[in-house]
Formats: C-alpha cells, structure tokens, sequence
C-alpha cells in the first residue's frame, strides 16, 4: 500500500520580479515527502534549494519572490489537506512553528537580537501550545539540553552574540523543534555545527521521527550527512530537478552527469594531507622566522549579574594555547563549538582583546597595540568570517565591499581597484556582472565566496579564515580550496585554517591542532594526526565524521559526553598543561 503523502508538491514555479527584470528560481518542481520520511535537497548554491523551502513555508513574499504556479498540498490531520500555495498569512501562521517548522541557514539573521535564547525559545511554545510561563520555560530549558548546549540554566538568559554559530544553530534547531512538528524543513542545519554536535542533531531527527512521525526535508551541500540520514534524494541544478532516487541507488549508479560530479567533488576523509614546503626565498641563508607566534595566549571574557552588573565570574574561552606560522604555511584549527577555535583567530586580529599572551605578526608584537595603531598591522592580516552575511556591509555595491581592504590600505585608483575586484571575482567562481549588485542578492554560499575575495584583495601575508568554505557546496568547495591553495604557491600566503570539517581540513591543511575548551589537546603534521589520533577527544571527533557512502549503513552513535562549562569563579587558574612529545614532531596532552 503506497503511503499518502504528507507534502506533495506539483509543478511549482517560483520568480523574482523588480521593474528592471524577472526571472524564475524554481521551474516545474515536483517532489512528495511520506510521514517520517527524510527527503535530501542537494545542488550547487543558487540552485533554487532555500527559494523551495521558503516557498513550502509561505516567506518566500518577504525575499521579493511570488509563486508563479504550482501547488503546495499538505495534509494537516486525517483527509484534512489544504493548498498552501493559495493560503492566507493569518491562516500559514497557525501552521507555521507549530505543524511546519523550519531551521534556516543563517542563524544570527534568523534570530531577534534584542531577545533572549529563553524569550524566543517560550514565544513558540506559548503561542502555539498555550502554555504558562513557568511550564514554558522549564520545556525551553530541556530543548536546550536535547540540542547538547552546556549549561542551559545560563543560556536561555543570554542574546545571540553572546553564543557561537555553532550554538545559534542549535538554538534554532531547538526552536523549530519545540512543537514537535509535522514536517520539520531544515535549511544546512548543521553548517555550523562541528562533527560530534553534528552527530547528536542527526541522532536526534531521527529520534523524533521514530517517535512521532515527523518528516524532513533537509537541504544540504554535504553528502556525508545525505548518506547517513536521508531515504530519498532530489537533486537541482538552475532551478530544475535533475535527478530523484533511493539514496542508495542514487550514491551508487547516478544518472546524471551533474550528480556525478556532484559525488566526485565530495572530501573524503583519507584522501591525504599535503606536506609544507617552505618557499623558495632569494637571499636568505638561514630559514626565515615564523609570520605569525602566539605565545600562551589567553582570553577570558567577564560574566556579569544582578541590578548593577557586578563581575561574578569569567568564561575561560582560551587557555595558554601557543601556536605558530610559517610563511606558506596552514594551520588547520579543529575542535567542537565553543572550543576556542575563532575566540583565537578574533584574538590575533585584536577584534577581541587578550587577557594574556603574546602575539607576533612579522615580526613585530602587537599584543598590546591599540586601533589605531593596529590599522596598518591588518593590510598583511586579514579574515574570512563564519558568517558572510553580518560581515558585508548590506549598503555596499559588490565592487566596494571587495576592494574595501584596498581603498582602506592602498593609494590605488578606483577603477584599478574595480579590475582587481573582476579578477578576484572570477577567480572565486562568480560571475564579474555582478559587481554593482548588493548582498542581499546572492545566496549563502555566493556571499561567502565575495568575502573570500574581500580578504584576498590586499595580498594578505596571513588569512585567519573562520569556517571559509562551510556554507559552499561541494563542488564550488572544492574549487575554493585549489583556489586557496593556488594563492598560497604564488603569493606565499599563511592561512589559519578554522573548521569542524574534518575532510576539508585534511585537503588543505599542512599541520593541525585540536582544541577543547580552549586548550590545545593534540598538534601535528595533519596526515598523521587524522589517520592516527592519540588522544580521547581526537578519536571522539573523528570518529563522527560522517562518510558519504550510504552502503556503509546507518552508524549507531554513541551519546556526545556532556562538556564542562567553561564559566570558572574570579581568581581561578586551570592546572598547567603538559605534553608529550611524539615521533613526526606531534604533541599529546598528557590528561
């Protein structure tokens, strides 16, 4: 007996509209999703995957968009199936949060920075379950500990700034999943997110649609997570449907050439580190010294309470971590959320100030360096941010924002700065055109290639790059690091490189060093620390890599240990580290 549809979509057609020009995003889309059913969406960034789930939701109105043609049907209890594609607003909003959630992409624009995690966590709950305050906060409080954020009792108190992108995602996957809904549609909802988090999240879809009979849509770019969760796969290309499957008939004998090169361009864990070599420098006899050293660096923030903000306690972001670059060389940074990894990288940039340490770029210190003095420092220091849409400017045209760095740090004419702005731009894969657009316009992954060629623009000696190629698809991705790569052989650029993508990390790092909760637990040439890791955490995080490869089956995850918080009382000193030295010049954490 064939199972009646939960979402059944037929011939949808979605465009954009302005008096200059219109075109479609989505063209003819038809796709179906069964109770408890996990449906991927995968294709390229622009490929119309977020334009659908903002259809399916009925905010695509608000981007600019209109359904052209189409229906949406949804089946809300029994025989009971309503068109969404003509619903009202005052209708869809008893729907959404409620029999439909949706966890988007971008967590810090997703979320109200004036309200707290618990405001907005309690806003579901009471608005669609009519609950008091007091159960509401006690139901937002367990979301927050389902999702695995530490110490939640503190969190729901807290704004989104105040959390990493890792842990705003979880918020969001906790606020979507508060009413236990229908259909839960989720948008790279583990983008953000590093491996072992990863794990729990998918462990916990599952659960829910095990328990309740939830279905998923889940659009993504990573295959590994496609293989490990989902049942059926559709794959777009330019607004279109290519290819629908099993997701094992799909992994193993894909029709269309897209989808071929789509799985070929898949990182895969194992697949070799590259090794440094120094670059080859004219007139030195000895070896140059590092671009950058960091020398027991610690940063520790101020927790603050009561009526006039009394300091009561510190949260211990960075603890003595000491690490160093050589000139075209990569440091690859890898650790849960909350680790320390872009705490370090805000650090070396003086976005946030060092408690303690010493920082050396170039040779010369600048741990205690004030703004001004820091501005000429950052022409040879620049970073590519985890969130590219809160760090682009929404007022700036594509040409300004990319060329910022050189109307800031060189004399350089505007037109020749709008030709570098050309060649950057094709080099990352986008198309020179868009050049006077605005970033608003462009998709999650698109955005984040601009902000590539943003950091690029200056011929940086040292990119900190915080998650610069997490919100890209895996072919544009793969593209990206050759380009990187590419970059650092002929300019003899140094890159610290910060992910929880342990695949990409491999493919472009030369050493790595993993953190946890501040700490450096293990370091080390890359190939050897990833196909042999020494200690507990190290083994922990890899072994949740997921791997694409569906024939594998299904993993049986083991509960993620729940990780101390890292809020410690005024005065208190975490023990001394020590470490042991291994062959291949790796460095152990003695626990």
């Amino acid at each position: 007996m064939v199972a009646v549809p939960l979402l059944d979509v037929r011939n949808l057609t979605v465009g954009f509209r302005s008096r200059r020009h219109s075109r479609l995003a989505v063209r003819d889309l038809s796709f179906s999703v069964a109770p408890g059913e996990v449906l991927a969406i995968v294709g390229e960034s622009g490929s119309g995957k977020s334009v659908t789930a903002l259809s399916l939701m009925r905010l695509i109105e608000r981007e600019g968009g209109r359904i052209e043609s189409g229906s949406i049907r949804f089946r809300r209890h029994g025989d009971d199936v309503i068109d969404l594609a003509g619903l009202d607003e005052r209708h869809m909003r008893a729907i959404r949060g409620n029999l439909m959630s949706m966890v988007f992409q971008e967590p810090m624009t997703s979320l109200n920075p004036v309200l707290t995690i618990g405001d907005q966590l309690m806003e579901t709950l009471i608005e669609h379950r009519r609950l008091g305050f007091g159960e509401a906060r006690r139901l937002a409080v367990g979301m927050l500990e389902r999702v695995r954020i530490s110490d939640p009792e503190r969190r729901i108190g807290q704004y989104p700034h105040e959390l990493s992108g890792g842990m705003r995602q979880r918020v969001m996957i906790a606020i979507a999943l508060a009413c236990a809904p229908k259909l839960l549609i989720a948008d790279e909802p583990t983008t953000a997110l590093d491996v072992t988090i990863q794990a729990g999240i998918l462990d916990l879809i599952r659960t829910l649609r095990e328990d309740t009979g939830t279905a998923v849509i889940f659009i993504t770019h990573d295959m590994g997570v496609v293989a490990e969760l989902a049942d059926r796969v559709v794959v777009m290309r330019d607004g279109e449907r290519v290819e629908t499957a099993p997701t094992r008939e799909l992994f193993a004998r894909p029709q269309a050439a897209y989808t071929r090169a789509l799985l070929d361009a898949v990182p895969r864990l194992g697949s070799g580190a590259p090794v440094y070599a120094a670059p080859a420098l004219q007139m030195e006899a000895v070896a140059p010294p590092p671009v950058l050293e960091v020398e027991n660096l610690v940063t520790r923030f101020p927790v603050r309470k009561g009526p006039f903000r009394r300091l009561v306690a510190e949260v211990h972001a960075v603890d003595n971590v000491s690490l160093h670059l050589d000139r075209g060389e990569t440091l690859g940074l890898v650790g849960e959320s909350g680790s320390g990894k872009s705490t370090i990288g805000r650090s070396i940039l003086k976005l946030v100030e060092p408690t303690s340490g010493r920082i050396v770029v170039g040779g010369r210190d600048v741990t205690r360096l004030g703004r001004d003095a820091m501005r000429p420092v950052r022409r040879s220091l620049q970073m590519v941010f985890q969130d590219p849409y809160a760090s682009l400017d929404p007022r700036m045209s594509i040409a300004d924002l990319v060329t910022e760095p050189l109307a800031i740090h060189s004399d350089m004419r505007r037109a020749e700065r709008r030709e570098r702005a050309v060649e950057l731009l094709r080099r990352v894969g986008l198309d020179p055109d868009s050049l006077d657009r605005f970033p608003h316009q462009f998709s999650g992954g698109q955005r984040q290639r601009i902000c590539i060629a943003r950091a690029l623009s200056s011929r940086p000696d040292i990119i900190v790059a915080d998650e610069p190629v997490s919100a890209l698809d895996v072919s544009v991705q793969a593209r990206v690091i050759e380009l990187l790569r590419e970059l650092q052989q002929e300019y003899g650029i140094a890159y610290l490189f910060i992910s929880h993508d342990f695949a990409v990390v491999e493919r472009m790092s030369h050493r790595v060093a993993v953190l946890d909760q501040g700490r450096i637990v293990e370091t080390g040439p890359t190939g050897l620390v990833l196909a042999d890791p020494k200690h507990a955490y190290t083994k922990e995080l890899v072994a949740a890599v997921p791997v694409a490869d569906p024939a594998r089956g299904r993993r049986l995850l083991m509960p993620v240990p729940q990780r101390k918080s890292p809020v410690r009382p005024l005065g208190w000193e975490p023990p001394v580290q020590r470490y042991v030295s291994l062959a291949g010049e790796r460095l152990v954490a003695a626990d």
